[in-house]
C-alpha cells in the first residue's frame, strides 16, 4: 500500500512538476493611502472640503440671522399683542424648518459628491491595478486594510501611486 502511494506521488512529481512548486504572485495595496496622496485624490478631497466649508458658512450665517430675529422677537414680546407675537413666532419657526430642509438637501449633495468621487476614483484605480497585474504577472491584489501581516516586499502601494499620478492628473466629478 505504501509503495503504491509512493509511486503515485512520484508520477505526479514527474508529470506535473509545477503543481507542487507553483508560485502565485500576490501583492497588497493601501487604497486609502493612494486616494489621499495622489494628485487626483487630493483634488477630489479639495472639492469635497470646499463644498463642506461653503455649507458650514451658510449654516453659520443663517444661525446668526435666526439668533438676531429670535432676540428681536423676545425683546418685542411685551410690546406686541399676543396674536401678533404668536404670528411672528410661527413665521420664524417656519423659516427654521424650511432652512433645515435646505441644510438636509445640501448635506445629501455633499454625501453624493463624496460617493461619486470615491466611485470614479475606484474605477480609475481598478483600471490601473488591472494593467499592473497584467504587466507584472500578479495573480491577486488585496487591500492592505484587510491584511493582518505581510512582508513589505509584497506592498505595491508606492508603485501604484506613481503609476496613478503619471497617468491620471484629475477626475471630473461634475
Amino acid at each position: 500500500m505504501f509503495k503504491k502511494l509512493r509511486n503515485i506521488f512520484f508520477l505526479i512529481l514527474l508529470f506535473f512538476p509545477n503543481f507542487l512548486f507553483a508560485e502565485e504572485k500576490i501583492i497588497f495595496v493601501d487604497i486609502d493611502f493612494i486616494y489621499t496622496n495622489t494628485i487626483a485624490g487630493k483634488k477630489i478631497n479639495k472639492q469635497i472640503q470646499d463644498k463642506a466649508k461653503n455649507i458650514k458658512n451658510d449654516v453659520d450665517d443663517y444661525n446668526n440671522k435666526i439668533k438676531v430675529e429670535r432676540e428681536k422677537l423676545i425683546n418685542q414680546k411685551n410690546v406686541l399683542a399676543k396674536e401678533e407675537f404668536n404670528k411672528i413666532s410661527l413665521e420664524l419657526n417656519n423659516k427654521i424648518k424650511e432652512y433645515n430642509n435646505k441644510i438636509s438637501i445640501m448635506n445629501k449633495e455633499l454625501l453624493n459628491l463624496r460617493n461619486k468621487g470615491k466611485i470614479k476614483f475606484s474605477e480609475k484605480l481598478k483600471d490601473i491595478l488591472k494593467q499592473y497585474a497584467e504587466n507584472n504577472s500578479v495573480e491577486l491584489i488585496i487591500n492592505k486594510k484587510n491584511i493582518l501581516l505581510g512582508k513589505n516586499n509584497l506592498d505595491a502601494t508606492q508603485d501604484i501611486l506613481k503609476i496613478f499620478d503619471k497617468n491620471i492628473k484629475e477626475i471630473k466629478l461634475k
